[in-house]
C-alpha cells in the first residue's frame, strides 16, 4: 500500500493517523505540494484532481480522504473508528466533517495561495483569514467534545473526529492562533500525541518534513 501526500498536508495527516490507528503499514510517497509536484503528468495520471492525498492499494487507487477513511473502516474492521451505534455513527460522522467541509477547506494551500496572489494579503491578513473560519468549528466542536466525549473527541477511544481535529489544531498553530479558549480540545490533543499512532503521524516526523 502507497500513500501519496504531504507531510503538511492536513488531510494526507489525517489518513496517515487513520493508517496507523488501523495497523496498516504503507509506504510514503511524497509530493511537494510547494513545487507543485501533485500536478506532474505521472500524478495526474494517477489521480486526475492533482491533489494529496491518494492511496494506492495494488490497481486500486482512492483518493479524497473522507473516502479513504470510510474505505478503510469498511475493510479494516478492527480497531472500528465509528461507534456501533447507527446514531452515534452519525454524530461521528458529522463532527468530522464539521472540519472536513467548513473549516478545512477554506485554509488549505492553494485557497491560501490564491488570497496571497489576488489580494495582496500579507501573513497577518492569511492568519486572520484562518481564525476566521477555526474559530467558530473550534467554538462549535468544543461544545460536542463535552456532550459527547469521554477523554477522546466522543467517548473514551480514537474515532474518525480525533483523525480529523488533530491536525486541524496542527494547521490553527501555524496560523498562529491562541487555543486557550477551547480546553477541551487541548485536552484530546494532549491524549492524541500521547498515543503511538498519532505521534508517528505528526508532521514533523515524516520523512519529507522540512528539516
Amino acid at each position: 500500500m502507497i500513500l501519496h501526500g504531504y507531510w503538511r498536508s492536513g488531510a494526507s495527516y489525517r489518513v496517515r493517523i487513520a493508517l496507523n490507528l488501523k495497523g496498516i503499514s504503507y509506504d510514503n510517497a511524497a509530493h511537494d505540494l510547494r513545487k507543485g509536484e501533485q500536478k506532474t503528468p505521472d500524478y495526474v495520471a494517477l489521480n486526475p484532481q492533482g491533489m494529496v492525498p491518494a492511496l494506492q492499494d495494488g490497481d486500486l487507487v482512492l483518493t479524497q480522504s473522507p473516502a479513504i477513511l470510510e474505505w478503510l473502516e469498511e475493510t479494516r474492521l478492527e480497531p472500528a473508528l465509528l461507534p456501533k451505534e447507527a446514531n452515534d455513527r452519525a454524530t461521528v460522522r458529522a463532527m468530522a466533517a464539521l472540519i472536513g467541509c467548513d473549516i478545512h477547506p477554506l485554509n488549505n494551500l492553494r485557497v491560501l495561495k490564491a488570497i496571497r496572489s489576488e489580494f495582496n494579503a500579507d501573513q497577518a491578513a492569511v492568519d486572520a483569514w484562518a481564525a476566521r473560519w477555526i474559530a467558530p468549528g473550534f467554538d462549535a466542536l468544543e461544545a460536542l467534545v463535552a456532550r459527547h466525549g469521554a477523554g477522546w473527541s466522543f467517548g473514551d477511544a480514537p474515532t474518525l473526529v480525533d483523525c480529523y481535529l488533530i491536525p486541524q489544531m496542527y494547521s490553527a498553530r501555524r496560523f498562529n492562533m491562541d487555543l486557550s479558549p477551547w480546553p477541551r480540545l487541548l485536552a484530546v490533543e494532549q491524549t492524541a500525541l500521547a498515543h503511538p499512532a498519532f505521534a508517528s503521524a505528526h508532521p514533523d516526523v515524516q520523512p519529507d518534513a522540512d528539516a
